[in-house]
């Protein structure tokens, strides 16, 4: 029955079968902000060729939904991406990530730096991408004592070793991980 004559009463706890989907009872108890900083160096060029067809105009970004974003040439020094991943510890103990360049299911959450050629119109034809696990950033962060609203640093290498756009996950030496 309704605290109120004339509603009806959609508490769970009053209509046994139904889910109880008060926040109290979501799998989510915990969520913490952690920016994750991306440290590309040693980039491999703005020219490439891929399957036999030469690639010009090669750029390198962060992904975000199915779109690169923040677009850096091949060929520059350095590149810098920052993206802010809410960390989620579950009621069971494990973690989840969210947010804006988080792809992937849970558990196997990860973010993509893609690798395209920019078009003359400013398109991107995407034909490489590499992947930094989230599970990987979760414990370099907790190993080095990182703490809600701290800063991840991922250093990647990001010429592969035969000299390309580096792709798949990304493992040690190519990639260092720090906290602070």
């Amino acid at each position: 029955m309704s605290d109120h004559p004339g509603l009806l009463d959609t508490r769970a706890s009053n209509h046994p079968g139904l889910l109880d989907t008060r926040a109290s009872d979501h799998p989510v108890w915990h969520a913490d902000p952690v920016l994750l900083e991306i440290r590309g160096h040693h980039l491999p060029g703005r020219t490439w060729e891929v399957d036999g067809e030469p690639r010009g105009n090669v750029h390198v970004g962060i992904q975000i939904g199915r779109a690169p974003a923040q677009l850096v040439r091949g060929d520059a020094d350095t590149a810098t991406w920052t993206t802010e991943i809410t960390v989620h510890t579950l009621d069971d103990g494990t973690l989840d990530f969210r947010g804006p360049a988080v792809q992937g299911r849970r558990g196997e959450r990860f973010v993509y730096l893609t690798w395209g050629d920019v078009g003359t119109d400013g398109s991107f034809d995407m034909f490489r991408r590499a992947k930094l696990m989230l599970s990987d950033v979760a414990e370099a962060a907790d190993a080095r004592g990182g703490a809600p609203g701290s800063r991840v640093i991922a250093s990647v290498h990001l010429t592969d070793d035969r000299g390309g756009p580096r792709c798949a996950r990304l493992r040690p030496p190519a990639l260092e991980l720090s906290a602070d």
